[in-house]
């Protein structure tokens, strides 16, 4: 990809972004945040509305620090490939993630701590050990799984016989045992596995995902193991293992997993320019047809609202839970209704986002 394509598409990007953030409205999880939490995320969500008001003011914050961390991305890719086209490619698959997009438009932890992690690993590569530091506290200030990331630290820094670094991961590793911080571990085998699996292949998309897994496990056979492998393959390991036993909160591993698209990116050009171009025809159609499905799953993100008028069921939609108690509102205020009793707090914060208030106190 060059300078010029990647621009145009960072420009329709922006707009897409911009539009769903504006006419989306408060999701399940948004609304008890906003309502029922403590935590930054609660913070920035009500600087944005107190600012702007509406949808896009809930999401003001979580917009900017999104595109900050493309920014982030596409320094960090630098770091990983030398040709600028390379970097141009990574930069515009990590935008096109589902999970990426989802991550911009609805206000969540994970948009928060992937700059974070973003920054480390530029800082680390510099060799800057007190911004190091600085990131690691945020990271663990802000994001109670954050545990997850200072494994995979430890364990890249033992292996890699970084005493500085083994000294600082596990200083942090203490703090989690100390003041009962991090993953919550329970349960009992009950049919997880798979529905993790569900959750990556809807965050990557399908195809993109099963290289990602395959990217993961050629590293740890074969090949060169950095920072960033550690990172990602540990939470990645770390989430499957737990999906055994328990339902897993994808925001607690997605921020660490999901970063490491330049290395996918990175071992298939290794793969396809090592052959001689008479050799390289199944590879290029075989990332054509990732590449092609990546975009359909996008676009089917970008474009959700639309599948709403072609179902049957439109309670099947994967958005349902997001615009029924929205559309619910609106026929209540039309009929000059001012309370509903809804089945569940799910639905209560968001009807009470939109001004319906509980008939029963």
């Amino acid at each position: 990809m060059n300078k010029t394509l990647f621009y145009i598409f960072a420009s329709i990007y922006l707009i897409a972004i911009l539009y769903l953030a504006w006419s989306t409205p408060i999701s399940p999880h948004e609304a008890k945040i906003f309502y029922s939490e403590d935590d930054i995320v609660n913070f920035l969500m009500h600087s944005g509305y107190d600012l702007l008001g509406g949808f896009f003011g809930l999401r003001l914050f979580f917009i900017i620090i999104g595109f900050i961390s493309i920014l982030l991305y596409f320094q960090m890719s630098r770091v990983y490939m030398s040709k600028k086209s390379d970097v141009y490619l990574s930069t515009a698959i990590y935008m096109l993630l589902p999970g990426i997009i989802t991550a911009l438009v609805l206000a969540n932890i994970s948009i928060v701590v992937i700059p974070l992690v973003l920054l480390y690993i530029l800082a680390y590569s510099r060799e800057w050990f007190w911004p190091q530091a600085l990131l690691m506290f945020f990271i663990f200030l802000i994001h109670d799984a954050s545990v997850i990331f200072f494994v995979a630290i430890l364990l890249y820094a033992l292996i890699h016989k970084k005493i500085t670094l083994t000294l600082l991961s596990g200083f942090f590793l203490s703090l989690f045992i100390w003041i009962d911080r991090g993953v919550e571990i329970g349960g009992r085998p009950s049919g997880h596995f798979a529905d993790m699996f569900g959750l990556y292949a809807a965050l990557f998309s399908p195809l993109v995902f099963i290289y990602f897994f395959y990217t993961m496990y050629r590293i740890l056979l074969r090949e060169d193991k950095n920072i960033l492998w550690y990172i990602s393959f540990v939470a990645l390991l770390a989430s499957l293992i737990l999906s055994v036993r328990q339902r897993i909160i994808v925001t607690d591993f997605a921020p660490y997993v999901i970063i490491s698209v330049v290395l996918m990116l990175d071992t298939f050009n290794k793969s396809l320019r090592i052959r001689l171009p008479e050799y390289q025809k199944w590879y290029r159609v075989g990332f054509y047809i990732v590449i092609s499905v990546l975009m359909i799953t996008s676009l089917t993100t970008i474009f959700h609202k639309a599948l709403f008028s072609l179902m049957k069921n439109p309670k099947k939609h994967f958005a349902a839970r997001i615009y029924e108690p929205y559309w619910l509102s609106s026929r209540l205020k039309k009929q000059n209704i001012e309370c509903y009793d809804a089945p569940n707090i799910r639905i209560a914060n968001q009807l009470y986002f939109y001004g319906i208030k509980q008939c029963q106190k």
